[in-house]
């Protein structure tokens, strides 16, 4: 174990993406959730962001004083620039910065980037080697290529929402499935895949990411099965959708217990714990017909609270769970122990923010400082705009032509 230990703190020296360039022109969640990925890995992600039209996402509540705990969280490790790209001059800073970066990431609707001069094809000829990734709602073509979108959305027009409700309809997701699941997740696979290409053949290339692509592919033990028979699955009636055992159930104080004894060796534990192994003859039964055995269960589990239920199966193999409230899972003894956070200091106090959970060791950051936190808009746009050969006079003339803040 110290060995392992030894070798992850040795890794952390050198991060994998270390070096590489990131622009990043998306905004709300599934870009800079993304990129945020990226910058976790050791990435520079630099954000170029509308001077007058900023993240909504700097505003999301709660706050940290006049800081969005989401924004500081989800920009982790990026810089800011300000930058109209609706003036020519804009336009010409983007591209400078473009010229040097390995990896462009985009979330406007199909059109906009090549209408401000920003397409693929007029940044593959400044930069052959730009691996240029647009994530849109519905992708860069088909019908509803230019249409608005969001996450409820993408999850009705995949099928999800269909069976992931109630048999009196559907029910929203807690968080956002389509727009992590479906777009920024499949945005960095991607992106990794198009840089191993360019390794190969030396050139860029542009990946069209549609969330919606993304969240039909999220059917992946139902839609064959569907296509195949023609019945498309239903609520609480799939084997991991509350067909059989597999369920929430509401305890005394009105907690609830994740059951997930599928297989016979756990199904037999859990009835076994609940001093009612005959009931394991019903298992045998048609997910159908085992609407009997779930309401027994239901009806024993209302007679106590949660901390008994969890005290009965404390040590017992058999997927039972509780249902934790987020800050009691991040408080959980288990995710403390993997050391899934890091904790800043912010306007409002400490705060735990968690890194991409991909193997690799958390990145080396000076707690200390906020800086591993969401810059403030243009934080670092006056030193990159200087690295660029513009002086003070002529910053002072962008800001007074609106380029720049």
């Amino acid at each position: 174990m110290s060995h392992q230990l030894s070798e992850m703190k040795t890794d952390a020296d050198s991060s994998p993406l270390k070096g590489l360039k990131v622009i990043d022109l998306s905004g709300l969640l599934p870009g800079p959730f993304a990129t945020a990925i990226l910058a976790d890995l050791g990435a520079q992600v630099t954000r170029i962001e509308a001077p007058r039209r900023p993240d909504l996402t700097r505003h999301l509540p709660p706050m940290s004083g006049d800081q969005s705990a989401a924004h500081l969280s989800l920009n982790r490790g990026k810089r800011s620039v300000a930058l109209n790209l609706k003036h020519p001059k804009g336009v010409a800073l983007a591209r400078q910065l473009i010229e040097g970066a390995d990896v462009l990431v985009e979330q406007f609707r199909p059109g906009v980037m090549d209408r401000l001069g920003l397409g693929y094809e007029a940044l593959s000829t400044l930069n052959p080697r730009l691996i240029y990734c647009s994530i849109t709602g519905y992708g860069q073509t088909g019908p509803l290529s230019h249409r608005a979108g969001h996450d409820i959305n993408y999850l009705a027009l995949s099928g999800l929402a269909s069976y992931g409700g109630s048999p009196a309809g559907p029910s929203l997701s807690a968080t956002q499935v389509a727009d992590i699941a479906g777009g920024s997740q499949p945005a960095v696979i991607a992106i990794l895949a198009a840089l191993l290409g360019r390794a190969q053949h030396g050139r860029g290339r542009h990946l069209d990411i549609s969330i919606s692509d993304g969240a039909l592919a999220l059917n992946a033990l139902t839609l064959s099965g569907a296509q195949l028979t023609g019945v498309a699955p239903t609520p609480r009636g799939e084997l991991l959708n509350g067909g059989t055992l597999y369920d929430y159930y509401e305890t005394a104080d009105g907690r609830h217990l994740a059951i997930g004894a599928l297989e016979p060796q756990f199904a037999t534990r859990l009835l076994t714990r609940l001093g009612h192994p005959e009931w394991l003859g019903e298992l045998l039964k048609p997910p159908a017909e085992q609407a009997e055995l779930k309401r027994s269960l239901q009806a024993m589990f209302k007679r106590e609270p949660l901390s008994h239920w969890l005290a009965l199966f404390e040590g017992e193999d058999c997927c039972v769970d509780p249902v934790l409230s987020l800050t009691e899972a991040v408080e959980h003894p288990h995710y403390q122990a993997r050391g899934l956070f890091t904790h800043y200091p912010t306007q409002g106090g400490p705060m735990a923010v968690m890194h991409a959970p991909l193997g690799f060791p958390q990145p080396e950051i000076d707690v200390a400082q906020s800086t591993g936190l969401g810059p403030e808009l243009n934080a670092q746009g006056a030193e990159l705009l200087r690295a660029l050969g513009v002086d003070e006079r002529e910053l002072e003339v962008l800001r007074a032509e609106g380029v720049t803040l």
